[in-house]
């Protein structure tokens, strides 16, 4: 299932964003920690490098992820050019307070108390960047929802008499060009309902966690995963959670739903659903994750 979600109004955001940046000194880019490549955004990357501005990677929702995996990607970020990286969790105020010291390291020439260090916050849809902006600014300011683009509008605020961020709405890209990049963020709910299908999308996730942490779906809902494949495992869930239609048969659409909110509040665990070298291997070779086939 190829998934593609790129509402009208995202439109007008990027041509917004592409004039914003030429008055900002750093951009901060949040991504999901635990698929920060897949919720890379490569139009941010386009605008930013336009204009020659300096990036910070902030790994949001770090207390979702595996700690192992997010320290690889830090390495992987803060070698790259212009670019730091940081680990956070946007609800974490401490974490969040360290934001505005390190864009000033990436922007040394607005360090003289003459003028404001001016920032650009942006992302792909629920990825946590409204909790971010409201602990920012320390006070409400940005809609929080569990749903994507709930933020339409650009925004600019004050932080202190040094800082000044401009928030901008969720922002996709009009082609994902990779099937588990769109099924890795189907999963972690930063596309609209409407432009998947969750059973699909459950068979996709739990496949890859049959392979990387079975032993965490086998805690999480209580029976041995032996012999099973990931339909089986969706089909399990149904049957241990008494999810079944007439006639006692799974009903898969329901576990389907179960699984994926389990994934996305952390219910399971702390996962991630790409590495570094899970990158480099799909990227190197072509080969993508095999989409499983529901039955």
């Amino acid at each position: 299932m190829a998934i593609q979600w790129y509402p009208g109004h995202m439109t007008s955001a990027r041509k917004k964003a592409a004039e914003t940046m030429a008055s900002i000194d750093v951009v901060i880019e949040v991504l999901d920690a635990r698929l920060p490549e897949a919720s890379t955004n490569p139009l941010v990357r386009e605008l930013r490098l336009h204009r020659q501005r300096p990036c910070l990677k902030v790994l949001n929702k770090s207390d979702l992820a595996d700690p192992d995996v997010t320290r690889a990607w830090l390495a992987y970020y803060n070698r790259q050019h212009g670019v730091k990286a940081v680990a956070i969790s946007s609800k974490n105020q401490s974490e969040v307070a360290r934001l505005p010291a390190l864009c000033q390291s990436l922007a040394p020439h607005r360090n003289d108390n003459t003028k404001q260090l001016r920032m650009m916050i942006m992302g792909i849809p629920n990825v946590g960047k409204s909790t971010l902006m409201n602990a920012l600014v320390k006070r409400k300011i940005a809609k929080v929802g569990d749903e994507p683009a709930v933020t339409k509008s650009q925004q600019m605020h004050q932080i202190s008499v040094r800082h000044s961020i401009v928030d901008t709405p969720g922002l996709m890209w009009p082609k994902i060009e990779y099937p588990s990049d769109g099924l890795m963020l189907a999963a972690s709910h930063a596309v609209g309902r409407n432009a998947i299908i969750d059973e699909e999308v459950a068979v996709f996730l739990v496949a890859l966690l049959l392979d990387r942490y079975p032993a965490l779906l086998s805690a999480r809902y209580g029976f041995s995963l032996e012999g099973l494949d990931a339909v089986g495992v969706v089909e399990g869930v149904a049957r241990r959670r008494g999810l079944l239609m007439r006639g006692g048969e799974p009903d898969f659409e329901k576990a389907s739903t179960v699984l994926l909110q389990d994934y996305r509040d952390g219910k399971l665990g702390r996962i991630s659903l790409e590495t570094p070298e899970t990158r480099r291997v799909m990227l190197g070779t072509g080969i993508e994750a095999l989409e499983p086939v529901v039955e």
